[in-house]
């Protein structure tokens, strides 16, 4: 039987696959940038109203997100980092997003990008997370 895939083949493939990791943490500074930039955006359309001090809010998520990016980039408390961001957007998918999904499509797309990015970190604890000091 002839060998389809040489050696050099998986090697390369696994080269490729390893900067999923990459690719997965650092697409969370697109967040960062956009809390820190333009923090009246996040303030108008993702703080509940309900919520006091909004600008606080939207700063807090974008320093939440960046010691997550830290994180997972040096590989301290990557782990633990990961289950609290799932945590995290959990919280904004019933707070945020649940309550206007009914009524507004985009809110409801946002659900389902977020229920995403909670399956990609819980993987990503699963599988990348090379601290296990807290959370075995």
């Amino acid at each position: 039987m002839p060998q389809i895939f040489s050696t050099n083949s998986f090697h390369i493939m696994n080269k490729l696959l390893g900067l999923g990791r990459w690719l997965f943490i650092l697409s969370f500074s697109m967040y960062v940038m956009l809390h820190f930039a333009l923090p009246d955006v996040g303030v108008q359309q993702f703080v509940p109203k309900f919520l006091p001090f909004p600008y606080f809010w939207n700063y807090f998520t974008g320093a939440c997100i960046l010691v997550f990016i830290v994180s997972g980039v040096i590989g301290k408390y990557d782990k633990l980092a990961a289950l609290l961001m799932a945590l995290y957007i959990f919280i904004v998918i019933v707070f945020v997003h649940a309550p206007k999904a009914a009524t507004d499509q985009m809110d409801m797309l946002n659900i389902f990008r977020n229920t995403n990015m909670i399956g990609g970190l819980l993987m990503y604890a699963a599988a990348f997370a090379r601290d296990k000091r807290l959370v075995g």
